[in-house]
């Protein structure tokens, strides 16, 4: 059973972590690290089962996790490193020469935890239902999970590798998408509106769920829903509804945070909001 108190006191020291990487280095995208900070820990701390302590790049015999929108590589770092990919200490690097924490995640580096390169959007669905079809072919009964953007979803190959997965029935997949209705140029409906974004993937062929993201309990209840229908003969899609900048005041529901850092004293404001829980690094 999910400890929701902890989950939820991790996320605050998550977003404390993005937020202190950021302002470092002046440089990285706060909003949707922070709007999906809730979920990405719920992965690592409840639904998933991985191994940290011996990465492989295979992952036979785990769950694996494919980040597809890269830019959100410090809510990624935080998560790996405070769920023992590797030490938290090494946060302090964040996008500095000779890191293996860039501002996107590459597999040059080595960083446990890390099998993709994601700094062009769109392409980490394909890499995931790759995945999938491998752990089949292995006898693997684990799950391969993503996480998109929405404003990814404006990128063809998204839609090629829809239509693929649930044409092949690849049912052992669960992708995400962080729906904050927000993309870097401004609003969803106004860069390019998605629509009715449930029926189409209902239309590929997938299996639809959506949940609030900024709530712990409906993340937990809708990822453990997913999980239970897995292995039916379609791939699984969870609309994942949240606020960009979730947790700050002056970062939430605007794209302007997307990718600016903030300055000392809106650091401090935002910290301020987010109390102290796992010790900062």
């Amino acid at each position: 059973m999910a400890n929701i108190l902890h989950l939820q006191q991790f996320a605050t020291q998550v977003r404390r972590d993005i937020l202190r990487m950021v302002h470092a280095v002046n440089s990285g995208h706060p909003g949707g690290s922070l709007g999906a900070a809730d979920f990405v820990t719920a992965l690592y701390q409840h639904i998933m089962s991985y191994k940290n302590s011996t990465f492989e790049m295979k992952g036979k015999n785990e769950d694996v996790f494919y980040l597809s929108n890269g830019h959100v590589s410090p809510l990624f770092y935080s998560v790996l490193a405070r769920s023992g990919f590797f030490e938290i200490s090494e946060l302090k690097t964040f996008r500095k020469i000779n890191s293996r924490l860039q501002g996107h995640p590459t597999t040059a580096e080595g960083l446990p935890g890390i099998r993709i390169s994601s700094g062009s959007l769109g392409q980490g669905l394909s890499v995931a239902i790759g995945h999938a079809q491998a752990k089949k072919l292995d006898n693997d009964n684990h799950l391969v999970y993503t996480l998109h953007g929405d404003g990814e979803l404006d990128e063809g190959q998204i839609w090629e590798a829809a239509l693929y997965a649930g044409a092949k029935k690849v049912d052992n997949l669960i992708a995400t998408v962080d729906y904050n209705k927000q993309q870097i140029d401004g609003s969803i409906a106004e860069v390019m509106d998605l629509g009715d974004l449930a029926a189409k993937w209902k239309a590929f062929g997938w299996l639809v769920f959506e949940m609030n993201g900024n709530d712990m309990s409906s993340i937990i209840d809708t990822m453990e829903t997913a999980k239970f229908n897995t292995g039916k003969g379609m791939p699984i899609v969870v609309l994942m509804h949240t606020q960009m900048g979730a947790g700050v005041d002056f970062m939430v529901g605007t794209h302007h945070w997307h990718g600016m850092a903030p300055n000392d004293a809106q650091l401090e404001r935002a910290l301020n909001q987010l109390p102290e829980t796992f010790g900062d690094y």
